[in-house]
């Protein structure tokens, strides 16, 4: 796309030329996902986990965003969007550059990483490549454990065309009655009650040139392929089609019209379940025109909608291989470590385990000065699970309140909830049950909470409440003390071992009262509309975010220095694009590491020559979000939940905050130069939209941002 050049006198910061797609950026970001399972310097099993992530992004994207796009469609949307696309055209285009991404990834599992496995002892194999005593094995398997799972249905006249369901794997069965040969047409689900890859023993394993075989097994619908006419018997079975369909799933919620928030989901995730229109169809590239015509007129599809593949469909599964046994093929494990200064106090497995003067001594570790937390290179169970344990069990501890947006159902965190309420404590616990794709878990564990006498509520009409926020009321003497937790990342210990996430605990009085008013605002009817240091969405953060861009701006443009620095998940905001693109112009140094979406342009001449732009993908789930200003040398930095996209300024509830201790500071500096300096996960996105991967030049060691931080967090732990 060639880009008009205007001075800035004449320029409208506004312009499409200036703003990338959303969508296809998006589809940029799961593109280098994808690189991770092509790069050879990736182990053997993490390439098949990045192939796997690939694939149930792409769900997620057809089930929410092309599904979106299709319904504006359908509704006559022409309204275009920031980048100059009217929803047709944002269809088309999707579809042209992921078409050649589909066909990298199947291709190059096929080729390259299947006959890899094979070499390494993992033996993904076809049914037809099989020896006769591992198909009689597979034969009974069939009868005993596969056969009476199944259930074929006919399409004819007296049985219409059955409901396929979201993301379900399917064989299009084509059968003929051997007296007459007339075909018909049947549908047999494969069932995901069974597991996706059937593994044979032990003793039918096939060994080449005397090495050690980890694995042998077949796809399960192979296996269900070549034994159906067990489900057909008098018929003849002419052959079989897989295919597999993505439906729309995103939640359709009238929070205006619900008297009970909870019902209405439940309700909507009954729909769900079901799944909406269908979007997408995958099928096998051998299926015959008249099987797929069938198939797509039935399900309201188009050819736009049909996707090919050659080989397996649904490389998801292949997450499986990663319980194998064979660390020699995955990255070096990594173990979370406990900061020096907390090593002294044990980590409580459970509440017989916790100790009165270790809590006491917790809390005054953060009199002492603000803490920060870096996951998953400092243990969540020992810093952030273990300030809620305590608090849920001293007994000087009044009151607890947490926004919880994503966290497991067996999480210690929800655990110590019940045991403070249990325990007589004020619990007070804002669930968000709209937090996409988590909504049923969040649904059953607000349950359990409430069951327990936690006070929970379920968020605010119109807005998703997304911050990561605790606080703890403590009876100190004749006065009292409140803690604060912060964070950008969920309360959830499982994700805290792959996201990387900041949470700053704190005891300063300000921000005590600030999470306060803020916990008031999402239970009661405050209206709110100042804090003291928060910046709140959509209270006061978008304004207070232009005002410290343009204060950059205004630096630079009386001649003093202006820089800034910013980490988030996705860059999306017009208005501060567009606020970046004058602060660019006036010279503002910006970096920003934008690990997905950015529409944002860089190095376009007068008018981002100042912007670069890095993505780091790698071993981590790049999460955190830092905000860096110089401020003519009076430096400011933030952390917090938000991105800097509309639905995180405009429609969520979210917290950012400032840092103000010093070795802090000084650390965050140091976390974003580290970043900015990497040459092994870092990509740089140029003008034209492409990303580039950054490798170490000729002689120059390799930076790798988790790698480094990694042997940062053992040395400063005293591990080393």
């Amino acid at each position: 796309m060639t880009v008009a050049q205007s001075s800035p006198e004449k320029t409208r910061l506004d312009d499409p030329q200036y703003y990338f797609s959303r969508e296809l950026s998006w589809l940029e970001f799961n593109f280098r996902v994808l690189h991770e399972a092509v790069d050879e310097r990736t182990p053997l099993l993490e390439r098949l986990k990045f192939m796997a992530i690939f694939s149930t992004n792409l769900d997620e994207f057809f089930m929410v965003r092309v599904a979106g796009i299709k319904q504006q469609i359908d509704a006559g949307v022409t309204k275009q969007t920031p980048d100059g696309r009217i929803p047709q055209k944002h269809l088309q285009d999707i579809s042209d550059r992921l078409r050649p991404m589909v066909e990298i990834q199947h291709s190059h599992f096929e080729q390259e990483l299947r006959s890899l496995m094979v070499k390494n002892g993992i033996q993904l194999l076809n049914y037809a490549d099989l020896k006769s005593e591992q198909t009689a094995y597979l034969d009974d398997y069939f009868e005993e454990q596969i056969f009476p799972v199944l259930t074929p249905l006919a399409v004819d006249p007296g049985h219409p065309f059955p409901y396929i369901s979201n993301l379900s794997l399917n064989l299009a069965v084509v059968i003929q009655e051997p007296e007459t040969g007339k075909e018909h047409f049947a549908r047999v689900k494969v069932p995901k009650v069974l597991p996706r890859f059937v593994v044979l023993p032990d003793s039918l394993r096939t060994t080449k040139n005397s090495k050690s075989i980890l694995w042998t097994g077949v796809p399960l619908e192979q296996v269900i392929a070549h034994n159906l006419a067990a489900l057909f018997p008098g018929m003849t079975v002419q052959n079989c089609y897989t295919f597999r369909i993505t439906r729309n799933a995103d939640l359709d919620v009238e929070e205006d019209e619900a008297d009970d928030l909870l019902l209405a989901i439940e309700q909507e995730l009954r729909k769900r379940r079901l799944g909406g229109s269908a979007v997408r169809i995958e099928i096998e590239k051998s299926m015959p025109e008249a099987v797929r015509t069938n198939l797509m007129r039935q399900l309201e599809l188009t050819d736009a909608d049909l996707y090919e593949v050659e080989g397996l469909i649904n490389l998801g599964d292949l997450m499986t291989f990663m319980s194998l046994p064979a660390p020699q093929f995955k990255d070096k494990p990594w173990t979370p470590v406990v900061p020096k200064h907390l090593q002294h106090i044990s980590n409580p497995d459970d509440d017989d385990d916790l100790d009165a003067e270790e809590a006491e001594d917790f809390f005054t570790i953060i009199q002492q000065r603000d803490q920060i937390f870096h996951h998953p290179y400092h243990s969540f169970a020992s810093t952030v699970q273990r300030f809620i344990t305590y608090a849920a069990h001293d007994p000087d501890v009044l009151a607890i309140k947490m926004t919880l947006y994503r966290t497991s159902g067996d999480s210690p965190i929800v655990q110590a909830l019940i045991s403070a309420a249990e325990n007589g404590k004020q619990v007070a616990v804002l669930v968000e049950l709209k937090a996409r794709f988590d909504e049923e878990n969040n649904i059953n564990w607000a349950r359990k909470l409430e069951k327990s006498g936690v006070h929970v509520v379920y968020g605010l009409v119109g807005l998703k409440t997304h911050t990561k926020t605790a606080l703890v009321v403590r009876h100190e003497g004749d006065r009292i003390r409140r803690y604060v937790h912060i964070g950008t990342g969920n309360y959830n210990p499982k994700t805290a071992r792959l996201y990387t996430d900041l949470g700053l605990l704190s005891c300063r009085d300000d921000l005590g009262a600030d999470l306060t008013d803020l916990f008031n605002y999402l239970t009661g009817y405050s209206q709110q509309s100042s804090f003291r240091k928060l910046l709140i969405a959509p209270v006061s953060l978008r304004q207070r975010m232009l005002e410290l861009i343009r204060q950059e701006t205004e630096h630079c443009r009386n001649g003093r220095k202006g820089k800034i620095v910013a980490k988030m998940n996705a860059l999306v905001d017009p208005p501060i694009i567009e606020a970046l693109y004058e602060a660019s112009q006036a010279g503002v140094e910006i970096d920003l590491i934008v690990r997905g979406i950015c529409c944002l342009r860089p190095g376009l001449k007068g008018i981002s020559d100042h912007i670069r732009v890095i993505s780091i993908i790698g071993r981590f789930l790049e999460h955190s979000r830092i905000f860096y200003f110089h401020n003519d040398g009076d430096e400011q930095m933030f952390i917090g939940s938000a991105d800097w996209m509309p639905r995180n300024l405009n429609r969520r509830v979210e917290a950012v905050v400032p840092i103000e201790d010093a070795k802090i500071f000084q650390d965050l500096q140091a976390l974003l130069t580290l970043m900015l300096s990497d040459n092994r996960q870092a990509w740089d996105l140029e003008a034209d939209g492409k990303y580039i991967q950054r490798r170490p030049a000729k002689g120059e060691s390799e930076r790798s941002t988790h790698v480094m931080l990694m042997a940062q967090a053992l040395k400063s732990a005293g591990m080393e």
